[in-house]
């Protein structure tokens, strides 16, 4: 999966860590009731969610706001991962370059990052620093100075990040272009990033717009993990975020249907920096937020994890252990995005062997385990792998917030975080194999190739 990871970190996400594509994994059956979530709404409509945990005297401090990528209007690409960078600059009371500083001087950490559904800033700091995070959140949430000088350099730095993670970068090239065609038509054709010759041309109306229509309590969402309750925190929250006026009347966030992918195609992209090649397929399925009435996105994850999760998955015994053909073997499945899913696969090949023989070799695993479905000691190996994984997510704060958070920014019951485990536990082998054959069996899908470049 060497290609998606990176892809993640270079384009996929404006992010240090790339969490925001992790599937739900929620905590335990035996484990919720120390992660039960208490919320409320403030009068200005900003929602806040608390999620105790008092083993230590910290706290994660997170404000999301609902708008991403996938809301920038067209000729506007790059604007919502530009304005995550500009946030970090002058307010009324706060000199450009000092917030990080500042929470780092209060022994904290922070950072932000951008998706096509939101874009989310967070502090973890001590319980008793978490009033200072608030004000300095609340500070730029209503003070931000918006000036050609403050914008237009940050544009430039948006610029170089684009050309060092996307122009300079063969596979996040191949990406993009699988992407556009994918979902070619719905805002997820277009890179979070920006294209290149769109944020060249982003300007300061642009940036002012943007903050003053989505930038507002009304549309933001606190998120607080930690040594506190939602007794304690909301006196706080109402006097700090409480005061600040909504700033727009927001328009429903409404977004062209994902068309179906009408026909299969190959793209390749060969390039002298291509030190392995590669192998890729995806396909249009699924996610948790919009298939809540079935357990298909359980049964997906699982499919992706027993087809290639790791060394004992069945992609890599056949195609690097078995067959030699391959140095390593994949699959995965995006199952947490606001609108549509992605399922893929793929492969390295080993010295001396080509692409297609590749391909072919994974083809004739996945229609066996298209045909078969997995065994009942395969899925239960799965199962098991996943909620032990989030079981060691629930041990981390800012894991849980952000699980929470991203769910609320996308609309999701965040009743179904609690209940994840027990849904993966009832998904049977004939759920997995009836969601490949609705999903993959059958179905378009988009090949690529990553080539080192034919010797003149």
């Amino acid at each position: 999966m060497r290609l998606i990871r990176s892809l993640a970190l270079a384009g996929a996400l404006s992010c240090a860590a790339p969490m925001a594509l992790l599937a739900p994994q929620a905590v335990a059956s035996s484990e919720t009731e120390a992660w039960a979530p208490e919320t409320f709404t403030l009068e200005n409509g900003m929602e806040v969610i608390v999620l105790p945990d008092h083993r230590a005297p910290v706290v994660t401090h997170m404000v999301w706001y609902r708008v991403g990528a996938a809301d920038e209007l067209p000729g506007k690409s790059g604007i919502a991962h530009l304005f995550e960078h500009l946030m970090f600059k002058a307010t009324d009371d706060i000199p450009a370059g000092e917030f990080s500083k500042i929470v780092a001087r209060n022994g904290g950490q922070d950072n932000a990052f951008t998706s096509w559904d939101y874009t989310a800033y967070y502090q973890r700091v001590a319980v008793d620093r978490l009033e200072t995070m608030m004000e300095m959140e609340a500070e730029r949430m209503t003070d931000l100075i918006l000036s050609e000088d403050q914008v237009l350099p940050e544009r430039d730095v948006v610029v170089e990040e684009r050309r060092q993670r996307i122009e300079n970068n063969p596979g996040a090239i191949l990406f993009e272009m699988m992407m556009d065609e994918l979902f070619e038509g719905h805002p997820y054709e277009i890179p979070i990033i920006g294209y290149m010759d769109e944020v060249t041309q982003l300007t300061l109306q642009d940036a002012n717009d943007f903050y003053g229509y989505w930038y507002g309590p009304q549309n933001a969402i606190l998120v607080v993990a930690g040594d506190i309750t939602a007794a304690e925190l909301r006196p706080l929250a109402e006097n700090i975020y409480g005061s600040i006026e909504p700033t727009a009347d927001l328009e429903e966030r409404v977004w062209p249907e994902v068309q179906p992918l009408a026909e299969s195609m190959t793209l390749t992209h060969s390039d002298p920096k291509v030190r392995q090649e590669e192998w890729d397929q995806y396909w249009q399925s699924t996610s948790y937020s919009v298939n809540t009435e079935t357990l298909e996105p359980h049964a997906l994850d699982l499919a992706a994890q027993i087809l290639g999760g790791g060394r004992t998955s069945r992609l890599y015994q056949e195609l690097v252990e078995e067959q030699g053909v391959a140095v390593s073997a994949y699959a995965f499945s995006w199952t947490d995005l606001r609108a549509t899913g992605l399922f893929g696969m793929g492969a390295s090949p080993a010295m001396g062997v080509d692409l297609e023989t590749v391909s072919e070799a994974a083809h004739a695993v996945l229609a066996d385990f298209i045909e078969n479905g997995p065994t009942e000691e395969e899925l239960a190996r799965a199962q098991s792998s996943m909620i032990a994984s989030s079981i060691f997510q629930r041990d981390n704060q800012a894991s849980m917030a952000q699980l929470y958070g991203s769910a609320a920014a996308r609309g999701d019951d965040l009743d179904r975080i609690a209940t994840w485990p027990q849904e993966i536990e009832s998904v049977t082998p004939e759920m997995v194999r009836e969601a490949l054959a609705r999903y993959i069996a059958d179905q378009p899908s988009i090949q690529t190739q990553l080539l080192v470049p034919e010797e003149s």
